[in-house]
């Protein structure tokens, strides 16, 4: 939220705030095209606005016991192609987290092995790990005000994240990962953008073919979504899928026995060594849309993970 206003407070910083509405927001949306941001990311901007002017229409109150405005105006998101998921294969991980400096090589690898979201990973502190004595392993508890659907969030680390845990044990007091004595802002930064420009010229290198575009533009998210697409290639349940990620559901799982901390982390496991191939089928830029829907149908899927 704070990149976000940062980024709003030049172009609406000096409006009141009973002047904000759609067309005070285009010039910052054009900014943003112009700079060659998504209409995801635009769209996030655009949230924090929405949700300021919410918030000063049903709860802020000025001194008199009044709301700074009598109705929210209503702030469109941009409508735009989303980007799918784009779930990586081992050689693909492999090129890149070659390419990252050891700091955020760890964390990714950390990240691509617990599924956890980049803010997670980022303000993961030691007092929320939690030993289980009689599995000799530990998990961590994320309270509801750093999750984003607000519960807790259980952790469950397999063999490769243990490990990672293990080299960061001792070197802060707070955080799991801390430069300088403070935990990391962010993982999407210039190193990650270097090192993906560098990994997907070894790509073509060395694996002799045309780089996807996806690869080249593979974003911090899509280690979550790698871990989860291997989960399911594994064959781990819907049930122990969203429990592993940390996904609402509709189960009451805010307490768990050691039994299904046992299950879990065996499920976590299953994608440390299965090596499942990721098909995909590339299509070409030139047909239209009409020839690629069908082209899609015919294929099945996109992309496909062998073992779903």
């Amino acid at each position: 939220m704070a990149h976000s206003i940062k980024a709003l407070l030049p172009f609406v910083g000096e409006k009141p705030i009973d002047r904000l509405h759609n067309d005070t927001l285009v010039p910052f949306i054009e900014a943003r095209r112009r700079a060659g941001l998504a209409t995801g990311t635009i769209n996030k901007d655009l949230s924090v606005v929405r949700r300021i002017l919410n918030l000063a229409a049903r709860v802020w109150r000025d001194e008199s016991g009044l709301s700074w405005l009598s109705a929210p105006p209503l702030i469109q998101m941009l409508k735009g192609p989303r980007r799918r998921p784009y779930p990586l294969s081992w050689d693909e991980q492999t090129l890149l987290f070659k390419e990252l400096p050891d700091y955020l090589a760890r964390m990714c690898l950390f990240k691509v092995n617990a599924g956890l979201r980049e803010q997670e990973v980022c303000r993961l502190r030691w007092d929320w790990e939690i030993r289980v004595p009689e599995l000799d392993t530990s998990v961590f508890v994320i309270p509801g005000y750093a999750h984003k659907n607000g519960e807790d969030r259980l952790v469950v680390l397999n063999r490769i994240a243990s490990s990672v845990l293990e080299e960061q044990r001792g070197k802060h007091r707070q955080w799991v990962f801390a430069y300088d004595g403070r935990p990391f802002h962010r993982l999407y930064c210039t190193a990650w953008k270097n090192a993906r420009v560098r990994a997907a010229k070894r790509y073509e290198a060395e694996l002799e073919c045309p780089c996807p575009d996806g690869f080249k533009r593979v974003r911090i998210h899509d280690l979550k979504h790698t871990f989860g697409h291997r989960l399911r290639a594994a064959g781990v349940s819907l049930e122990d899928r969203q429990d592993l990620l940390g996904h609402k559901s509709d189960r009451i799982t805010t307490h768990y026995s050691a039994p299904d901390i046992a299950r879990l982390v065996e499920a976590a496991n299953k994608v440390c060594e299965q090596r499942h191939t990721v098909l995909r089928v590339i299509v070409p830029q030139a047909v239209t849309q009409k020839s690629r829907t069908k082209l899609t149908q015919r294929a099945g899927v996109a992309r496909v993970l062998l073992g779903d």
